[in-house]
């Protein structure tokens, strides 16, 4: 074991006699022997009073460890404690705007706690609640008091989430049981190489590489009715990389050899400041603006999820071009006038 390894042992020994309320005040002959015999056992002498010390001034000074451990040497008890009492290097010291940020993030991840995949996230985060000595309820009600998070709600599907998260990580293929968007009744089986877990508007997507069909394909987790992780390791295709696969599009869906367009849209002005502060995608581009509208563009594959969103921005909103997306916009406004 490398001697920084034996040190970072060491200090957590010393640390423990130090701390120790039933046997305080040790000597430094009492840590050198406790570090001996719980490092090497019976075979004594392999640590020096210097290192003893050297460990001692480490432990108070060393800026690099983080841990400015408060040991004082007692000359009526002669021996070492802590000042104050219940300090320990196992607590990690925060300021209040760590410890404030920390909490933050706590209530951050509590909307999924529901979810089986986040239960051993909880976990760690209530370790690290406890190490850092934070407050018996790390959920700070100071913080809910003035901040609402969008709650998320229960989907379908966030069963298989360990499953896949386990085969990805382990690069195993999968076998999986699907069922249609379009008709439920109908289920295909697919062997798959499963690349990347998604969320998207509070649900689940698997991207996979389909071997029948040689391409990646995007798959609802909420329509998966069974996984089986088989005993096959798959290669990693070097073609994939997450940023490139969704560069050019809009929302979740991808389409193989579909090109992506630049987008065109007239807003009003009132519209225009909500998507300003918020772009719909990374390419988005001013490409006009006056006091009667904001034209702006974007380059992207014409997805559905694209058309509902030009949807939801109802008068607002115009297509300027491609004729394609326009026409379908213009379509389903038609349609949804003849339900009334």
């Amino acid at each position: 074991m490398p001697a920084n390894k034996y040190a970072l042992l060491r200090y957590q020994i010393i640390d423990k006699m130090i701390g120790n309320k039933y046997n305080p005040f040790p000597t430094k002959e009492d840590l050198r022997n406790a570090c001996e015999e719980q490092l090497y056992g019976e075979d004594s002498g392999r640590i020096s009073d210097s290192t003893i010390e050297k460990d001692l001034w480490a432990m108070r000074n060393e800026s690099l460890l983080g841990y400015n451990a408060p040991i004082r040497y007692s000359k009526l008890e002669k021996g070492y404690y802590y000042d104050p009492k219940n300090f320990t290097i196992s607590k990690i010291s925060l300021n209040d705007e760590e410890i404030e940020a920390i909490k933050l993030a706590v209530n951050t991840l509590d909307q999924f706690k529901e979810i089986d995949v986040f239960k051993d996230f909880q976990f760690a985060i209530n370790k690290i609640a406890d190490r850092i000595n934070l407050t018996e309820d790390i959920n700070d009600s100071s913080i809910r008091k003035f901040m609402e998070f969008d709650r998320v709600p229960q989907v379908d599907g966030t069963e298989h989430l360990s499953g896949l998260l386990e085969a990805i990580k382990k690069r195993r293929s999968i076998t999986v049981t699907y069922k249609k968007f379009k008709d439920d009744a109908v289920e295909r089986v697919y062997q798959l190489d499963p690349y990347l877990l998604k969320e998207f508007r509070h649900r689940w997507y698997l991207i996979a590489y389909d071997a029948e069909k040689e391409y990646f394909k995007t798959f609802g987790v909420g329509r998966i009715i069974a996984v089986e992780q088989t005993k096959t390791r798959y290669k990693i295709n070097s073609y994939f990389d997450a940023d490139r696969f969704f560069k050019n599009c809009y929302g979740i869906t991808t389409i193989k050899d579909d090109d992506p367009n630049e987008i065109k849209l007239s807003v009003t002005p009132d519209q225009a400041r909500y998507i300003l502060s918020m772009p719909m995608h990374h390419s988005q581009k001013v490409v006009k603006r006056n006091d009667k509208e904001v034209v702006i563009s974007i380059f992207v594959r014409v997805t559905w999820e694209l058309i509902m969103d030009i949807l939801a921005m109802g008068s607002n909103v115009k297509v300027i071009s491609p004729a394609g997306v326009k026409n379908t916009v213009k379509k389903i406004l038609k349609d949804s006038l003849n339900n009334y």
